[in-house]
């Protein structure tokens, strides 16, 4: 994993090299009409020129841009990795969903830091006002003195004593599983963020004392691998940007990678300041005089996962959404045995009216309609028969129109919760809602499916000119 960014600078350059040198001379083109008529000359580009240049685009983004939690202390390289492809999947298939997941991971993590701030900085501050005589050496004696009943007598800016300023990579590393709790020297479970700023107010734990640059220096995101897929983005959209202007086609996949790269450049942004790929959390040991939490957040798995039958599998297929949707996080066996924040987790799950989850959403509908728009590009493309043609603009419209009826229909749901009180038609009226916001998301999903096998079907005949590389000598000024 380690030489990773190096594979993939490699990989990645030898589409820059075959580009340069498949520069023309002269301008001229060879229409084509067919895939099987593959063209040799040094103006054209192949199919697998076009494929292999989707691939890296997406690869380069997908991978680079997705921040997994803290893996389980106990899991395997297989398992961790397994995992990282499942999330690229994800990406290619529901990036819409990516970005609400970041969406909400980045609110959590910022909502996280000011409450530290607030609370503990706050109490810094207050504490040397009231003491500005009291010396750190002072402090640090009182806290050594004992007292009966084994309890040590707390200076009184013990607390913040050591608290530097959390900032939002802080909130990221505290949602994504980066405390774990000791319980006499063995692991016991994850902290949650509230969970780790009650036990420090109980005196329970030390404030753990780690600066931002002790969390960089765990992750494993370089400016090589941002770079690369930077680079690699803007050379893609640069490409498709020139063939346009030279009235050169392009095809549906490329039309699809520039709205999944798009779309996951905008889940990266959110996930800029998040550790990515930390190993082990920092571990928070409670004191031996403090007695031992009865209950954790992740100390126990959702009643759902022990549901048997039908109902299991269908709670299987769909909590990978809706833990992406904001909707909850569901707590596996596994996460609770191997004492990991849950993969499609990390952020605050605690009201869904909340102003985080409304915000997401306004986010999520409109990188849905976005993801929609940049399908209609693909308008006048030359499909092989017309019922292909109306079926690519059905699809595109309705990607473009769902979020708006997703984000209407929940707008309405959360109105009658707040406004009206629980009778017959407040049931009623919030089932209605449900079901639109559940229908929209099986119609988005169809047309989803739709334009994924109307690309793959409109590989069987490309219209002339796609195989055209560009002429970038036209871009060169001559005397």
């Amino acid at each position: 994993m380690a030489h990773l960014p190096f594979a993939i600078l490699l990989l990645l350059y030898i589409p820059f090299v075959c580009a340069l040198s498949s520069l023309p001379l002269n301008g001229t083109s060879i229409p084509t009409l067919d895939v099987s008529d593959f063209p040799s000359s040094s103006n054209t580009r192949t199919l697998w020129d076009i494929i292999w240049s989707c691939t890296a685009t997406l690869f380069a983004c997908t991978w680079t841009a997705i921040h997994p939690n803290i893996p389980g202390m106990e899991e395997g390289k297989l398992a961790i990795f397994s995992r990282r492809l499942f999330f690229m999947m994800m990406a290619l298939i529901f990036p819409e969903l990516m970005i609400t997941w970041a969406t909400l991971q980045f609110l959590s993590a910022r909502d996280t830091a000011k409450a530290f701030n607030d609370s503990f900085g706050a109490q810094l501050h207050q504490t040397g006002s009231d003491h500005p005589d009291m010396g750190e050496s002072t402090t640090t004696l009182l806290g050594e003195i004992p007292l009966s009943g084994g309890r040590n007598l707390s200076a009184p800016r013990v607390a913040g004593r050591d608290f530097s300023e959390w900032t939002v990579t802080h909130g990221f590393f505290a949602w994504m599983g980066g405390f774990m709790l000791h319980v006499n020297g063995k692991p016991r479970a994850t902290l949650r963020p509230h969970e780790l700023e009650r036990f420090v107010r109980d005196g329970s734990v030390e404030m753990p004392v780690i600066v931002e640059a002790d969390i960089e220096d765990r992750s494993k995101g370089d400016a090589l691998s941002k770079g690369i897929a930077i680079l690699q983005l803007a050379w893609f959209v640069l490409q498709l940007g020139v063939r346009y202007t030279q009235n050169l086609p392009i095809t549906l996949l490329e039309i699809d990678t520039l709205a999944l790269a798009s779309l996951t450049s905008i889940a990266y942004g959110f996930w800029w300041k998040k550790p990515k790929d930390v190993g082990r959390p920092y571990a928070v040991h409670l004191k031996p005089t403090a007695s031992p939490p009865s209950k954790l957040a992740y100390d126990k798995a959702d009643a759902n996962f022990s549901d048997k039958g039908l109902l299991h599998y269908i709670f299987l297929l769909i909590y990978p959404l809706g833990s992406l949707m904001g909707i909850g996080v569901a707590i596996s066996p596994r996460d609770v045995r191997e004492r990991r924040v849950p993969s499609l987790g990390g952020y605050d799950d605690d009201r869904i009216e909340g102003r985080n989850h409304i915000i997401t959403l306004f986010i999520g509908c409109f990188s849905g309609m976005v993801f929609g728009g940049m399908h209609c590009l693909g308008w006048n493309f030359l499909f092989q028969g017309h019922t292909e043609q109306i079926l690519w603009r059905t699809a595109s419209l309705v990607i473009v129109s769902t979020p708006v009826s997703i984000l209407l229909s929940f707008g309405f749901f959360i109105w009658i919760n707040d406004s009206m009180a629980e009778h017959l038609v407040h049931t009623v009226a919030a089932s209605a809602a449900l079901f639109t916001i559940f229908a929209s998301m099986v119609i988005y999903i169809v047309a989803r499916v739709t334009l994924i096998v109307l690309l793959l079907l409109s590989f069987r005949s490309l219209p002339s000119g796609v195989y055209d590389t560009v002429a970038w000598t036209k871009f060169i000024p001559h005397l």
